[in-house]
This record gives C-alpha cells, structure tokens and sequence, in this order.
C-alpha cells in the first residue's frame, strides 16, 4: 500500500506538474482561453491516451517488477526489463512526452511544442548525465547488457 502511495504522489507531482500543470499554465497565459474544437480534440486525444498509457504500464512495472517508484530517492530494486522496457530504455519518458504533444496538438500551440522540446532535451541530458550512470553502478553487467540490447529512445524490434 505504501509503494503504491508513493508512486501515485511521484505521479501528481513530478509528471503531473510536466505534463499536465505547466502546459495547462502555458495554454491559458498565451492564448487567454482554454479553448480547443472537435476535429483538434480527435487527433490529440489519441496522443494523450497513448503517453497515458504508456506512462501507466511503466509505472505498474517499477511497482511490480522493480518494487520502487520512478523518483531518484526511491527506484526500483530490481532492474526492469520487462513490457515497454524490452523496446526502448525509456518509455516513461516519451509516454511523459506524447502527453505534452498532445497539449500542443489540442491548442495548436508553438509555445507548448517548444516546452515539449526543451523538456525532451532536459530528459536526455538527465539519462545520460545522471540517470545511466546511477544504473550502470546499481546494476552492473546486467545494466551494460540491457544498453547493448536496448536502445535509449528509439524502439526496437525485438528477435522473432
């Protein structure tokens, strides 16, 4: 019960803030309305469900196969190689990502595609600045193995 705790409070308030508050503050204060039409709606929704999902799936899999959460403070115990992370290293991310497209989408919005940018930026400085690292000294020969088989953002087809 706590873990799930943990992970729903990381969820609310890291890519909560990402992916929901900070795109919903940029909609408001460049357009002045929070205003979107049907046919908008119908191509962003699908993004927004996809990033949804994707996000959610990850996040099952660091409770259940990893037993931690995705905050820093608090990461899984085991390495997880499982579901999305048998494709690509870091689906969390671009289901983080997809979400943000999916804001700028909806309310045709340059601003919130250039924060979706910068923020994709800060996501592959932080992986491969402190992320991969921490992994690599966590983990060891089982983590450079999952690199050499995994890539880092672009999925994989995997071996029949």
């Amino acid at each position: 019960m706590l873990l799930l705790l943990k992970n729903l409070l990381f969820t609310v308030f890291v890519p909560g803030t990402v992916a929901g508050f900070v795109p919903y503050r940029i909609v408001t204060r460049t357009t002045g309305m929070f205003s979107w039409d049907a046919g908008r709606l119908l191509l962003a929704a699908p993004v927004a469900v996809l990033g949804l999902s994707i996000y959610f799936w990850c996040l099952w899999d660091f409770a259940v196969a990893g037993r931690g959460t995705p905050a820093p403070i608090d990461p899984p115990k085991q390495l997880v190689v499982r579901g999305l992370y048998r494709r690509v290293r870091n689906p969390m991310y671009l289901g983080v990502l997809l979400v943000v497209a999916a804001w700028a989408l909806l309310f045709r919005s340059g601003v919130v595609l250039a924060y979706g940018v910068a923020v994709g930026l800060l996501f592959h400085l932080f992986v491969v600045l402190v992320e991969e690292p921490l992994l690599r000294r966590r983990f060891g020969a089982a983590y450079e193995s999952y690199c050499r088989t995994v890539s880092r953002w672009v999925p994989r087809r995997l071996p029949n």
